[in-house]
Formats: structure tokens, sequence, C-alpha cells
């Protein structure tokens, strides 16, 4: 009787795990079973790691095989345990060493000539096997380098099975063939992505600096947009812009992450692993540096912007834009009950989507942009345009967008159709995204040293016990959102959230604590009702 175990990782959601990998040989009539909850694809392995095994040199044992995946309560899919399988058998035939390898961790699909091919997730699942206690993991040649990111651990890159098979026997590493010739698309990064990922779902990284990338220096005219375009950026505040179409309110959108500072490495390390999991990591780009930005058409589902999906659930538009901007244009065409599902990870920076399978419990810390018309035809309220809508057919397409969204959104602002003027030139100085990023991380600096030492790192995040306790403004300053609360004009958290815009604009403006005109801004900003106080000069 032989006897091997080695290691791999199941992933729900983004996190991982660890997954022992056993393998059992008696004497009986040959024959292979895998237990402990695989899927239909898992279930496959049994063919692909024979052949692979065959094709590879090795020597397939006629005995009865067992295979066992624990813990078995643990739903596992997906073809990354292949390796595991494949090296426990021949552990378990004494065709390597099983001590060599009861300690590592193997992720890897196996193609049927032995070659071992890339998976998603493999970020996660390295980040998992870290943190139980792993050093050392093996994984395809085209994912080291994502792998490599997880400090602490020893990554082995392998392009074959009989690669795997010399440095665990100590023999000499066969040389493998070039997986492609140049200049024709690698077959084996087929694995990595999900078809049409980042093309119908509208998730982008920020480009690089250059001139491919957005810059506000191109939108003419919106000066109140323009404000609140940089007070969203520096605190984190979400955003709704409302006005005719061809204002710019979808240019504006996507030059909002070329405001956004660029990931920290801890921030990265979140975007890269939930970008992973759902196959929209651009092959040879290891890691997300910049904020994602994610633009779902308006007929995306409910389960396509929270999660959710067949079996265990998958990441949504949610959480493919954390730490970055998830814009909803058109937004009164969504699904209200779409909408409404975001009112959760708005206010908790998560998503948990519980179906049959498992509970996945995703990151979903994003900045909300919100765009929509007036009204059906996009003329309402246009001078010297006539609206086709009827008032009750304005009032039913505004009511779309529900009132415990709208509440969690802090910055609400009307754009206006861009004049001839400042169309055809009278703009031509505008302020560039260079000059407006620098000023929002020096609002940001503010922030982090006045937050230095809690939970949070921007003022969007703060709860109002805390800013009506701990971080007061300046005496008297609040008047007027008070009165504002006393007309039925604010909610309690509308007053909390004005708090937070205050304080943003306060940093903007290298005040120590909100005054009374930072209030006035931020009630201007939040409600939609000018307050007498005029747009920063030096924007167009």
């Amino acid at each position: 009787m032989g006897f091997a175990r080695t290691c791999s990782v199941a992933l729900v959601g983004v996190e991982g795990v660890v997954v022992e990998v056993q393998a059992d040989l008696e004497p009986g009539v040959a024959a292979f079973t895998l237990v402990g909850l695989p899927d239909k694809s898992l279930v496959e392995s049994r063919d692909r790691v024979r052949a692979a095994v065959v094709n590879s040199g090795g020597e397939w044992p006629q005995r009865k095989l067992t295979v066992g995946l624990s813990p078995a309560s643990v739903p596992k899919g997906g073809s990354g345990f292949d390796l595991a399988v494949a090296c426990a058998v021949l552990g378990a035939a004494e065709r390597v060493d099983p001590r060599e390898i009861a300690d590592l961790m193997m992720i890897g699909e196996l193609g049927l000539d032995g070659r071992v091919r890339p998976v998603r997730g493999v970020l996660p699942a390295v980040l998992a096997a870290s943190e139980a206690g792993y050093r050392q993991v093996v994984v395809p040649e085209q994912t080291a380098a994502e792998a490599a990111l997880v400090p602490g651990v020893s990554v082995l890159g392998v392009r074959s099975l009989r690669q795997l098979i010399a440095v665990l026997t100590d023999e000499p590493v066969p040389e493998e063939e070039e997986p492609q010739e140049l200049g024709r698309p690698d077959p084996m990064l087929a694995g990595l992505t999900v078809p049409g990922a980042g093309m119908g779902t509208g998730i982008a990284a920020v480009p690089g600096a250059g001139a491919g990338r957005p810059d506000l220096a191109e939108v003419a005219g919106q000066r109140a947009a323009r404000m609140a375009l940089e007070v969203a950026a520096a605190g984190g505040h979400h955003l709704f812009l409302s006005g005719p179409p061809g204002a710019g309110k979808t240019m504006l959108a996507e030059r909002l992450p070329g405001l956004l500072p660029p990931l920290t490495q801890q921030e990265a390390l979140e975007v890269t692993a939930v970008h992973s999991v759902a196959g929209v990591l651009p092959p040879g780009q290891p890691l997300v540096e910049t904020p994602p930005y994610c633009a779902p058409h308006h007929s995306a589902t409910m389960a396509a912007l929270v999660g959710g999906g067949n079996g265990l659930p998958r990441p949504g538009a949610v959480s493919l834009a954390h730490r970055g901007v998830l814009f909803l244009d058109e937004a009164p065409e969504f699904s209200g009950k779409a909408l409404d599902a975001l009112r959760q990870p708005l206010e908790s920076g998560h998503v948990v989507v519980a179906r049959s399978a498992g509970m996945m419990r995703m990151p979903a810390r994003f900045l909300l942009m919100l765009a929509a018309n007036p009204c059906p035809c996009g003329r309402h309220g246009l001078i010297g345009d006539v609206c086709e809508c009827s008032p009750a057919t304005v009032r039913r397409y505004q009511a779309r967008l529900s009132g415990p969204l709208l509440d969690r959104v802090d910055l609400r602002v009307r754009v206006e159709a861009v004049s001839r003027t400042e169309l055809t030139g009278a703009c031509a100085g505008a302020e560039g995204s260079a000059s407006v990023a620098a000023r929002i991380r020096e609002a940001r600096e503010r922030s982090a040293a006045r937050l230095h030492g809690t939970p949070w790192r921007l003022n969007s995040e703060v709860p109002g016990h805390e800013l009506r306790t701990r971080w007061q403004p300046f005496p008297g300053a609040l008047r007027e959102a008070e009165r504002d609360m006393e007309r039925g004009l604010l909610t309690a958290r509308g007053l909390d959230r004005v708090l937070r815009v205050a304080w943003t604009v306060a940093d903007l403006a290298g005040h120590d604590r909100p005054m009374a005109p930072d209030i006035a801004q931020a009630l201007q900003l939040r409600t939609g009702v000018s307050r007498g106080v005029p747009v920063p000069a030096g924007e167009c």
C-alpha cells in the first residue's frame, strides 16, 4: 500500500481554503476514485492527470487509487488541483519521494501532453497558503510573477509536469520547447481570462501617463461639475451628475480615475486578487497599480453588479471596481432592484452574496458615480428647447433612483449644456488632471494626518458620531445645515454626509477645520441648491 499527500487551495470568492490532497494506493482492480466534494471540472481531472503522467514518461499505477480532497465539506471546483493530484499519485507510487511534496503548495492545470497550464486566482491562492504557513509554492510559469507578489514565499514556476518531477527527484531539468512562436498568440494564456472580460463589462485600468490618458483639460466648461469631481476624488465621496445629453457627464467620469492617487501596495494586492479570480487581469501585468474603472451597461443584472451566478458566486462590478470608480451611465435605465442592491456595499465597503452552494464575501469599497438625463428625451428644463415628456413621465423617470440610494450619494450636481463660447476657445486654458491630482494628493495627506491611528483613511469613511464629537467644525458653522434638517431638507444621514464633504472642502482649501463657507459649499454640492458660494477661480 502507498500513501502520499500534498496541498492545494480552493477559492471561495477571493478567500482561499487550504486543501490537503491525499492519494492512497491499494491492491485491487485498477480504478481511480476522486472524493471530497469536487465539481464537474474537477472530476474530469482524473482523465487529464492520467494522460499527463503517461505522456510525461511516468507509469500509471495499475492498482486501486483513491484521491481525497480534505476538508471534504468545502466545495471544490476548477482545474487548479490537477498538479497537486498528479504529484500525490506519483508520491503514492513512489515515483517521487512523498516527503518532498508533503509541504509543497501546488496550483495548476495539466494538459494531456503534460504541460502545466495557468489558472485564475493564483494571487489569492498563494496569499491563503502564506497565511496558513506554507513557504514553497509551485505554479505555472506564466503566473509565477503574480505568485511572487506575496512576500516570504518561494515560488517555483514550471512549464511541464516533466520539469517538476525532475526538480523533485534531483534529476536534470529537461528543456521544454517555447510555448509559442514570436508574434503569435499563446494558447496557454487562454485560461487566465474570461471571454469578453474587460470589453462588454466595461472593466479597465487607468492608462498610464501619456497622450492616451484622458485629461480634465479636454472638458469644456462645467465649473461646478469639475469642482464636484475634485471633491469626490479627494474625499472618496459618491457623485451624481444630472444634465442633458452631450453636456460632458461621461467625459467627466472617464477622467475621475486619473485624479485618484496610485494604489498602495496593500490596495494593489486586494485589487489584483479580485481581478485574478474574475479573469480580467491583463496578461503580463501581474499587479494592478492604478485605480480600476468599471462602467457596466444599463442592462446589467443584479448578479452582474453585486456578484452571483450559478454555483459558487462570482465577483460583480462592485468588486471589480474595488479601490476605483464604478460609473453607472444612464442610471435610471438600470433595474431598480439592481440599483437598490448597491445600498449595502456603499455603507459597508464589502458585499456578502449567499447561494445554496456557499456564501461569498467580496471587497467592494468603490467610488460610485451616477449619470442621468433629466427625462427620457433629455430636454427637460432646457431653455429654448421643447421637452416631449409629460410631467408624469418626468416624475416616473426621476423616481427610478430611489430616495435611500440617493441619500447615500454625497454630491449631486446639475450639469448644464456647454455654451458656444465655452466650446470654441474661451476655456482653452482649463486646468489639467495633473495639477488637480496634485491638489487632491495634498488634501488626502491632510486628512490622513488627521485620521492617523484610526481605522479610517478617507473623510467619506468616518462615522457621523465621530465627526460630531471628535472632529467638530468651527463654532456656528453648522447653523445653515441644522436649519435644513429642521425643514426636512436633510436627513440625519444627510447631515453626517454634509459634514464629511465639508471636511474634504476644508482639506482642499487648507483649513484646519470646516468654516461656514465650507459647510455652505458642502450643502450646495449635496442639495444642488445654490448657497451663494462661488466656484473657485482657475477652473473653467
